[in-house]
Parts: C-alpha cells; sequence; structure tokens
C-alpha cells in the first residue's frame, strides 16, 4: 500500500506556502499532490499570475513522480540530450525550482510545488510548505 499525504496536512502546506510569499510581497500558487502524483490540496493567493495554476501542480508532479526535485532531475538528465529533451517533453513535468519532496517517517508520501516569483523565492515558499507539514509530525 502506498502511503499519501492526507488532506489535512496538504491544507496546511499549501497555506503556509501562500503566506510566506505573502510574507515576501510575492503572491504565488501552492499545490500538493499524493504520493501517485494525485492533487490533494491548491491555494492560489490573489494576484498569482495565471500561468503559475498549472506550473505550481507541475513541479508537484514532477517532484513525486521521480522522487527529487525539478533541478536535481534536470542535472541527472542533461548529460543525455534524448533523455532531456524526451522527458522534458512529458505533459506535467517541470524541471526548474520550485518543488519539493514532503516526507514523512522517511518516507515519501506526496509533494509540494509553488510558482508565481522568481525560482528562489518559489523555493522558498516550497520550503515552508514543507516544514509545516514536518512541524505537525512532531
Amino acid at each position: 500500500m502506498i502511503k499519501t499525504i492526507g488532506h489535512g496536512l496538504a491544507a496546511s502546506a499549501v497555506s503556509s506556502a501562500v503566506a510566506k510569499g505573502i510574507a515576501l510581497g510575492c503572491p504565488v500558487t501552492a499545490a500538493v499532490v499524493g504520493a501517485g502524483g494525485e492533487l490533494v490540496a491548491f491555494l492560489r493567493a490573489s494576484g498569482t499570475p495565471f500561468p503559475s495554476t498549472q506550473i505550481a501542480q507541475d513541479k508537484a508532479y514532477t517532484v513525486a513522480s521521480f522522487r527529487m526535485p525539478g533541478p536535481e532531475l534536470y542535472r541527472t538528465v542533461s548529460g543525455n540530450p534524448a533523455l532531456c529533451s524526451g522527458i522534458a517533453a512529458q505533459p506535467g513535468i517541470a524541471m526548474f525550482g520550485g518543488g519539493l519532496p514532503i516526507e514523512i517517517g522517511g518516507e515519501c508520501v506526496g509533494a509540494i510545488g509553488v510558482s508565481g516569483g522568481t525560482e528562489e523565492q518559489d523555493i522558498t515558499c516550497a520550503k515552508a510548505g514543507a516544514a509545516a507539514v514536518r512541524a505537525m509530525q512532531k
């Protein structure tokens, strides 16, 4: 049986990520997917660019699918142009920063994806979302 994040923890993660974006002065969209890539929670701050809606979900889906953040996936496949372009061409794949795995008890139970700011801001907000889940586990 695959363990996956529940809606309560997922809602806390997206809320924390969006709150971090607001604190940074950058409205963001946050999505949490379960271990199988299914959308569990989603929150969009007012003023977030519309494409961020799908990009946040794609970042989360990519992390859940490959069990690694997009930039790490890119580094893994970038030495093989055919593999890199083939993976990048798949629907829902985003190989840039702003997505992180969510782990409980050392097991990946889902992922968070954030979009709307710079890559660095998105990563900071995703870290805030993942940290909220860890804090609730203590």
